[in-house]
């Protein structure tokens, strides 16, 4: 068992891969932290004006001021709860009034309910998780299409290893980030005569701020080493490292792929495990 002391999250050095995406327009949604800052983070750094959103703005403002100090690309921050359409159709207005233009989005807001067996969850907190994680996915891309189409840009949507591994008390979450999988390929079919392509990257285990607070509380301490373990080269990702791998997909390097389902997740679902759930061991 892991104690507080021995859990430091390590410092993993991350080295620019030094594609560019100079003066593209890039949507990112959730994007103030997390995977979603990280894909921020990247961006800007490759030269792309970005638009963020988030349901806050503390953490959007001093992202947008930071990453604006740091260039070469710019970054803007809207107020947008991804699960009211009304927001995302602003969001997509206020880019094309910003920028005139799109060329790529990333669908990463989303979030991961409290663990729980199905017979626990009510309808409206079903509801609420497909809201958030799917429906927000639809209504972006609906509204981004027209302004993508003329640029032959890209959709990026975020899912999960766990939308195609299952993940147990994980139900609604799993549903959602399936469904996720499905809309890219079918969405990718139809887009292609417009030459817009849709990919879909399935994270593992990230050091993201939800994966942070967790490691705090006495469950993450005690199953730190299990989390590490399940990854075949020893540690979790980093929000910068699945950015970057939107990047590339995002980039002319990746002109020749569309419908894809990328899992970043450094093995995690290659090879046998424990499957015997510890509560059934006596």
């Amino acid at each position: 068992m892991a104690t507080e002391q021995e859990i430091k999250i390590p410092e993993i050095e991350i080295k620019r891969c030094g594609m560019v995406y100079t003066d593209k327009v890039v949507v990112v949604t959730g994007g103030s932290m997390g995977i979603g800052e990280g894909c921020a983070r990247v961006f800007v750094d490759a030269g792309a004006r970005v638009v963020i959103c988030a349901r806050h703005a503390e953490a959007g403002k001093a992202l947008e001021k930071e990453l604006n100090a740091k260039g070469p690309g710019t970054c803007h921050f809207e107020i947008c709860d991804v699960s009211q359409p009304d927001d995302i159709k602003r969001l997509v207005r206020c880019t094309i009034e910003l920028y005139g233009g799109l060329d790529c989005l990333i669908n990463n807001a989303g979030y991961h309910p409290a663990h729980k067996v199905i017979d626990d969850y009510s309808l409206e907190e079903f509801m609420e998780v497909l809201r958030t994680n799917l429906v927000s996915c639809f209504i972006a891309s609906q509204q981004a299409l027209p302004h993508l189409r003329p640029r032959k840009g890209s959709i990026i949507n975020m899912s999960s290893l766990v939308g195609e591994m299952g993940q147990e008390v994980a139900v609604t979450y799993c549903a959602t980030k399936g469904a996720i999988n499905a809309f890219t390929k079918a969405l990718a079919i139809e887009e292609a005569r417009y030459g817009v392509r849709v990919n879909c990257v399935l994270p593992g285990n990230i050091f993201s701020n939800s994966m942070k607070q967790y490691l705090k509380t006495p469950e993450g301490k005690k199953h730190y080493h299990w989390i590490i373990a399940n990854q075949h080269l020893g540690r979790c990702g980093t929000n910068e490292e699945v950015g970057q791998l939107c990047l590339f997909l995002a980039s002319e390097a990746a002109a020749y792929i569309t419908g894809i389902t990328v899992n970043i997740s450094a093995g995690a679902e290659l090879g046998y495990g424990t499957k015997y759930p510890l509560h059934f061991v006596e």
